[in-house]
C-alpha cells in the first residue's frame, strides 16, 4: 500500500456504514455472543473494566456497525453508548469506551460535537475530522449528524471558526474533491495551478489563500503531487513550503494537515499521534480519536511513526497513558496492528 507513489485520499468507513438499515444477515457470527457478554460485564454492582477492553478494546469498524445494534436488539432498545457513560463516566477511559460504543460515522459525529463544546473550540480535533476526507465518507457523515443532531455540519463548522481556517473547513466539507483525470489532470494543468499558487501568494503584494485553499481540497491526490513537482521545479519549494509561508494559525496546520493527509497520509496521522503527546500532559482526546478513527492503517501509521521517531505507537502509547486507559488504547491499536 505505497501511497508515497500512488497517492488517493484514504477511506475510513467500512462498506456498511452506507446502508440504510443492517439486515439480520448483515450480522457477523459472534456480534451476539459479544453483546451478551459486555451486558453481563456490567451487571450488580461495579463492572469488569477488563472484560470491557477485551470486548470493545478489540472491535473493528465493521463490529462497531454490529454490536451496537444487536445490543440494542437484545436489550429492549437500551443505548450501548448510554451503558458505557452510566457505567464508566466521562473520564478518558469513559469517553473512549463511548466513542467504541457507536458505529464509526456517528462516533465521529459526536467527536465534531465535543469539539464545538463549551467555550472554544477544540480546533486540531475539528480539522483531523473534516479535512482531507473522500467524498463519499463526508456525504455519508454530513447526512448523520443532521440525522443525531438536526443541525447542518457546514453552518455549524462555519460558526465556530472564521477566516481562512472557515475557507479551509467549508471547502472540504463539500465532498467535491474532483475524480483524477489523465486526460485533464495533465501537466500542463499541475503546471498552471502551481502558477495560480503561486500568483495567489509569493508572487502578489497581498495573498489570496483561499485559492490555495481550494487547489489542496479540490484537487485529487494524484494531481496535487504533481503540483507539488511542478511547484518545486519552477519556484524552489515544495507545496508544504508554500503552504506555511502563505498561512499562519490554525489555518496553516488544517492547510497542511489537508495536504499531508492526500499525499502522505500515514506520515501525517503518525505526527498527529505525536502531536496529541507532546508538551506537558497529554491530549487524551485527539489521542483517543485518532486512533480509533485510523485503526484500519495503524500497521501503516506504525511503520511511519517509527521512521519518524524511532518509537512504535504501542510504546507512545505506554509512555503518555496508564491504568485502564492505557490497556484500551493498546486493545485498540493491537487489533489492527498486534506487536510481535
Amino acid at each position: 500500500m505505497n501511497y508515497n507513489e500512488d497517492p488517493k485520499t484514504i477511506d475510513l468507513y467500512p462498506a456498511q456504514a452506507f446502508l440504510e438499515d443492517l439486515t439480520p444477515d448483515d450480522i457477523a457470527e459472534g456480534i451476539e455472543e459479544k453483546s451478551t457478554a459486555i451486558y453481563e460485564a456490567t451487571k450488580g454492582w461495579g463492572n469488569d473494566k477488563k472484560a470491557l477492553i477485551e470486548l470493545l478494546g478489540k472491535t473493528t469498524a465493521e463490529e462497531r456497525i454490529q454490536v451496537p445494534v444487536k445490543f440494542s436488539q437484545l436489550y429492549e432498545g437500551d443505548s450501548l453508548k448510554g451503558l458505557m457513560k452510566k457505567e464508566c463516566g466521562g473520564s478518558d477511559f469513559g469517553q473512549a469506551l463511548q466513542y467504541l460504543a457507536l458505529d464509526p460515522v456517528s462516533a465521529e459525529c459526536k467527536m465534531i460535537k465535543k469539539a464545538c463544546a463549551g467555550i472554544g473550540t477544540n480546533e486540531t480535533l475539528l480539522y483531523s475530522v473534516l479535512c482531507g476526507r473522500s467524498n463519499k465518507d463526508m456525504e455519508i457523515l454530513k447526512k448523520t449528524y443532521y440525522k443525531n443532531y438536526t443541525k447542518d455540519l457546514v453552518s455549524v463548522a462555519a460558526a465556530e471558526v472564521g477566516g481562512t481556517l472557515e475557507k479551509v473547513l467549508v471547502s472540504s466539507l463539500q465532498a467535491a474533491e474532483e475524480e483524477y483525470d489523465p486526460g485533464f489532470h495533465t501537466e500542463e494543468k499541475a503546471i498552471e495551478d502551481a502558477k495560480t499558487i503561486y500568483e495567489a501568494g509569493q508572487g502578489r503584494f497581498g495573498k489570496d489563500t483561499s485559492k490555495l485553499a481550494k487547489i489542496i481540497v479540490l484537487s485529487p491526490p494524484k494531481h496535487l503531487k504533481n503540483v507539488s513537482f511542478q511547484y518545486a521545479d519552477k519556484y524552489g519549494y515544495t507545496l508544504f513550503k508554500a503552504v506555511e509561508k502563505e498561512f499562519g494559525g490554525d489555518s496553516e496546520k488544517a492547510a497542511l494537515f489537508t495536504l499531508g493527509i492526500k499525499l502522505k497520509p500515514f506520515q501525517t496521522i503518525a505526527k498527529l499521534i505525536k502531536e496529541a503527546c507532546a508538551g506537558f500532559g497529554t491530549n487524551e482526546l485527539l489521542l483517543t480519536c485518532t486512533l480509533l478513527r485510523y485503526q484500519k492503517y495503524l500497521k501503516f501509521v506504525n511503520d511511519a511513526h517509527l521512521e519518524l521517531f524511532e518509537k512504535s505507537i504501542h510504546d507512545r502509547v505506554r509512555d503518555e497513558c496508564k491504568g485502564n486507559y492505557e490497556d484500551l488504547l493498546l486493545a485498540i491499536i493491537n487489533t489492527a496492528c498486534p506487536e510481535e
